[in-house]
């Protein structure tokens, strides 16, 4: 089979950058273009000193008649643009998009939360909601993969199971999550010219940040019920990594070693799944730069209450590493190809 040829849309942002990182050393893609608006003309080592761009094409503005010379096409753009390049795309292109332009199906929840008009509502339908250890056998039947958040990914793979197997009670959840800067973007050095960024934790998003509409809409309709939770994302002084505990409920005649063993025998096939003992603290430290997701199940002060540990690195299990596990899946290669 030749290589297949594929297109990074926002390429030089964090995302895109490490996506470019991951491409490059999968032996089935070739990258024929990378694009950019403010960057045209640039190498894409300007952006990462770590990227050997030496076979790399350099970044060009996106014109959808290249559309016509490629098969996939990779988005890591802002929100609201995505659903525009949509509008192009021809029979023979596979998107996957790494924005929020897709995630949630009701587009008027995407208004209230994005403050954007949806430009593409007839693509939403035609898309899917891609995490891969909770949907991956519908992923292959879509030609648009939306991959999840950064955040929501490592808060989906531990409750989904939990609540729809009714181990935990699926009301009074709390999410308390911290993420490294990276998370927001080139821009946040930006906003925090005159803050101490890497000295300092600061909060954000209390009661309206995006995120809560997708984790909404994913627990409610992987377990059939009306999820009941509060998140408070957190930015952090570390570049990458994310980390989020969990406090819930549990229901009667369940403990937390009976969910700790029920959550490793749910996820014992899966790669990117690390269940680590009971009561063992989890660190970014531990999966950073790669595509692993490691959970914790920890015992409460209170019997009737566990803590969910679950850290991901948001650059990679929670984008560019989940955008190319989906390709895999798309394409039936060995769904680690690229990610070990």
């Amino acid at each position: 089979m030749s290589k297949i040829n594929v297109l990074i849309a926002g390429s030089t942002g964090y995302i895109g950058a490490q996506l470019v990182k991951l491409l490059t050393k999968h032996k089935k893609i070739n990258i024929k273009y990378l694009c950019g608006s403010s960057s045209v003309g640039k190498k894409i080592s300007y952006f990462d000193s770590n990227i050997n761009d030496k076979y790399l094409p350099k970044i060009i503005k996106f014109n959808k008649k290249l559309l016509n010379k490629v098969d996939v096409v990779f988005a890591a753009l802002p929100n609201g643009e995505t659903q525009k390049l949509s509008n192009h795309l021809l029979k023979k292109n596979i998107l996957i998009d790494l924005s929020a332009d897709f995630r949630l199906r009701n587009p008027d929840n995407y208004k209230k939360w994005y403050k954007i008009k949806h430009s593409s509502i007839a693509n939403i339908k035609k898309s899917i909601y891609a995490l891969p250890e909770i949907n991956r056998s519908k992923i292959k039947n879509y030609n648009i993969i939306s991959c999840p958040g950064c955040y929501p990914t490592s808060i989906l793979i531990p409750l989904v199971p939990l609540i729809k197997k009714n181990l935990i009670k699926h009301k009074n959840i709390i999410i308390d999550s911290k993420s490294g800067y990276s998370g927001a973007g080139r821009s946040i050095h930006k906003l925090y010219k005159n803050k101490n960024l890497y000295d300092s934790l600061s909060v954000y998003g209390i009661k309206n940040h995006r995120h809560n509409s997708e984790i909404q809409q994913e627990l409610n309709l992987n377990t059939n019920r009306n999820v009941e939770f509060t998140f408070t994302p957190h930015l952090s002084p570390m570049f990458r990594g994310i980390l989020s505990t969990i406090y819930v409920d549990i229901n009667k005649n369940f403990n937390p070693k009976y969910i700790s063993s029920y959550l490793k025998k749910y996820y014992q096939k899966e790669k990117f799944i690390k269940i680590i003992k009971l009561n063992k603290m989890v660190s970014t430290n531990d999966v950073i730069n790669t595509n692993m997701c490691n959970i914790s199940i920890c015992s409460s002060k209170k019997k009737n209450k566990i803590v969910i540990l679950s850290a991901i690195d948001n650059l990679i299990k929670g984008g560019s590493g989940q955008a190319l596990q989906n390709f895999n899946i798309k394409f039936k290669f060995k769904e680690s190809l690229g990610l070990i």
